[in-house]
């Protein structure tokens, strides 16, 4: 526990202390008068996020306030409004209080409270009679946004026998992840943004998303650093930060990318000794962007010469590093390559692995960066079975199969409704949500033809109503967790609260299993610190002290990343250099995979019915996907669904801000309020995702990527009609 008061009579510094302003302290005060304490923990609503600190008043063992925790090496006391919901989050009505069997048809919502036994006993059943009766690849492990579990979840999966395990990263980071990868063996890179001429944001907007680097680029920019933004929408980052927004059409960045390159090496703006030393394919790279001349470009694109010419410019001030947002530039059917082709600046400028430029990550623990090395890989790899490459939509989508250890859940649907190349007859889920997959129909239509389907959740979502067992979990206020954050730091916090109700945290449900099922796997059995304390042996990170700490402890063997040391050992890729060419991507020309990061439209062959661009999946300032839609703190900021057209659309329909419009695509329609706003393109249809009365992705068409199985959310053709109502 961690109080900041002692005494109220201190507190108020008065030997008299008026007793109305007493009775009014008295409730709200940590202290011994009051009853209340402040307790430490960490944030989990933008897993894999900050994780910022969070201090919470805790009273009669229940929370009553939450507040920044101001010494934590991260947020330092600031909390966004996401963070702010949390006591609401914890609260809510809808939360599962107890293990539940289904007694009605799947999706009426219809359940009977059963024990924790029952539950187990029938789980672990269905299960295993699953893997005698067909094979443990017949069974199906999925999670949706929660992270601090997934090592676990993972390791039940393949100690079970099941290749098949898969989260919503296949529609998240990971196509992001392998292009990083295909390029430099190295995932996600970091900008040395201190050193920087130039910050290049691609489609990229932290003042939604990230909002602590917002606070830190604002000072960065007062110090010189200027900004080029590219994104489609007008937004508080285009607004408050930008020198230059280049407003490109979505789906378009490829050409930019490529355009942009062309006049690099048009202009011998190039590091010529880098590419020589250090980079592979750029002569057939170098003939392939000759296509994209800046007339070529500017059509494609929409953004004017002038303002490419001008991007170029600013770029070959010095050093410049791009932030390359995980999930924009890859939610079109032509995404990964985009994001190849947006990487490639780095590479034939110099600026990868460079003072002030992309930087390599470091290494990872539970989903973040720490700098040091733990058997979390190990963990996960020690136990992977020998079918590993039979994963859903690894047929359909062979580069992801080869670079990801985790089946394509964008195929899912498809491989259960369509029982190739094999049935899948039971699914065992953390927090499913259909709404999350682009024809979400399709998904629910799918969880009623499985033979057994488990979801663990904390709430009673549409999906969880078509679960045959629902087990409740609970929040990261009422379990213990253990979080890395870069510069070294770690932290294991402790519950501040009891488990509500007869939830579970998601890896004691887990422990629980892999014993009722008599799995072969001791570690698992044992618990979540058991497991912890596994991946940190022989590490710098001494655990008993972390228990013992409120706060992040620096790992004492960090050390800082010293820039350049990844290129002189020599990249993780096949040729040791940054492949322009991908020696990964040639092994699968047949599939009609290009190796050079090739721009191809997404229009093409669209019927020309469909006029317009549907974009679902943005992020706002209130909300995080659909999790604090049903939180009224949040509610309030933006009350109920509705799309962005803008003012010319708006015009030539007959609409104005508050009239409802039918959006149609190939497979579906939507009828929704009309926010009419010049911060969208014209002809483009902006809508938020998420919202169970206007479910914008039951009517995006599930074409994906062919490179990473990745669903086109922000490029689906559709048109638009005037509503009567």
């Amino acid at each position: 526990m961690y109080n900041k008061y002692n005494n109220l009579y201190l507190l108020l510094g008065k030997e008299n202390v008026n007793m109305d302003s007493y009775k009014q302290l008295k409730a709200k005060i940590p202290c011994k008068e009051t009853g209340i304490e402040i307790k430490r923990t960490l944030c989990d609503i933008c897993s894999p996020g900050v994780h910022c600190g969070i201090d919470a008043y805790v009273k009669d063992g229940k929370v009553i306030k939450i507040e920044g925790t101001k010494e934590h090496p991260m947020n330092k006391g600031l909390l966004c409004t996401k963070g702010l919901c949390n006591r609401e989050y914890i609260y809510r009505e809808d939360r599962i209080k107890t293990p539940l069997k289904r007694i009605g048809k799947r999706g009426e919502g219809k359940f009977k409270p059963i024990s924790w036994d029952e539950a187990y006993r029938e789980i672990a059943e269905k299960l295993n009679r699953v893997k005698s009766e067909y094979g443990a690849k017949h069974v199906a492990f999925f999670t949706g946004y929660g992270k601090w579990y997934r090592p676990f979840l993972q390791r039940f999966a393949s100690s079970f026998g099941s290749p098949n395990y898969g989260t919503e990263s296949s529609s998240c980071s990971t196509s992001a992840q392998m292009a990083g990868n295909v390029a430099t063996g190295r995932n996600f890179t970091m900008q040395d943004m201190e050193n920087a001429k130039t910050y290049l944001g691609w489609g990229f907007n932290p003042y939604y998303s990230k909002f602590l680097n917002s606070v830190n680029l604002i000072k960065l920019k007062e110090k010189g650093l200027k900004f080029i933004i590219v994104d489609p929408r007008i937004t508080p980052t285009t607004q408050k930060l930008a020198d230059l927004h280049l407003r490109i059409k979505p789906g378009t960045d490829g050409a930019l990318a490529l355009g942009m390159a062309n006049l690099f090496i048009q202009k011998d703006l190039i590091d010529r000794e880098y590419i020589e030393k250090h980079v592979h394919g750029f002569n057939e790279y170098k003939e392939y962007v000759k296509l994209f001349d800046l007339d070529t470009v500017s059509r494609i694109t929409g953004v004017s010469k002038d303002n490419i010419v001008k991007a170029v410019e600013m770029l070959s001030q010095g050093p410049f590093c791009i932030n390359e947002s995980a999930a924009p530039i890859v939610h079109h059917q032509n995404g990964f390559q985009n994001y190849r082709a947006m990487m490639s600046l780095s590479a034939i400028t110099g600026n990868y692995d460079r003072i002030g430029g992309n930087i390599p990550k470091q290494d990872y623990f539970a989903g973040k960066i720490g700098g040091f090395q733990t058997l979390e890989k190990e963990f996960v790899k020690e136990v992977l079975p020998k079918n590993i490459n039979e994963r859903i939509g690894g047929e359909r989508f062979p580069l992801w199969n080869e670079m990801v250890t985790q089946f394509q859940a964008m195929d899912l649907p498809r491989q259960i409704e369509e029982k190739t190349p094999y049935e899948i007859r039971a699914l065992f889920c953390h927090g499913i949500n259909a709404r999350m997959f682009p024809n979400s129909g399709r998904l629910f239509k799918a969880l009623n033809s499985v033979d057994f389907f488990v979801n663990i959740d904390l709430f009673m979502t549409d999906t969880s109503k078509y679960a045959d067992i629902l087990l409740p979990a609970c929040t990261s206020f009422e379990r213990e967790e253990c979080k890395s954050y870069p510069g070294g730091y770690i932290t294991y916090t402790k519950k501040v609260i009891d488990k509500l109700y007869d939830s579970k945290s998601d890896v004691e449900i887990l422990s629980d299993l892999a014993n009722a099922m008599n799995i072969d796997d001791d570690l698992l059995k044992a618990g979540y610190e058991a497991s912890v304390r596994h991946m940190f042996k022989n590490t710098c990170v001494d655990v008993d002290k972390l228990k013992e700490s409120d706060l992040p402890l620096k790992c004492k063997d960090f050390k800082p990343y010293i820039v350049g040391s990844y290129t002189r050992e020599g990249y993780d890729t096949s040729t040791s250099r940054f492949e322009l060419k991908s020696t990964i991507i040639e092994k699968y020309k047949d599939f009609g995979l290009d190796a050079l990061p090739t721009y191809r439209g997404f229009n093409d062959n669209i019927d020309d019915e469909y006029t317009h661009l549907l974009t679902s999946g943005a992020r706002i300032s209130n909300a995080l996907h659909s999790r604090l839609h049903d939180i009224k703190l949040s509610r309030i900021l933006k009350n109920e669904a509705s799309c962005d057209i803008s003012s010319l659309d708006a015009k030539e329909l007959g609409v104005i801000s508050g009239d409802y419009i039918k959006i149609t695509t190939k497979i579906g329609s939507l009828d929704v309020k009309v926010n009419v706003t010049d911060r969208v393109l014209y002809k483009n249809i902006h809508m938020y995702h998420g919202y169970r009365e206007a479910d914008i992705n039951s009517i995006i068409c599930d074409n994906f990527d062919p490179y990473s199985g990745f669903p086109a959310y922000r490029s689906c053709k559709c048109k638009i009609e005037k509503m009567n109502r």
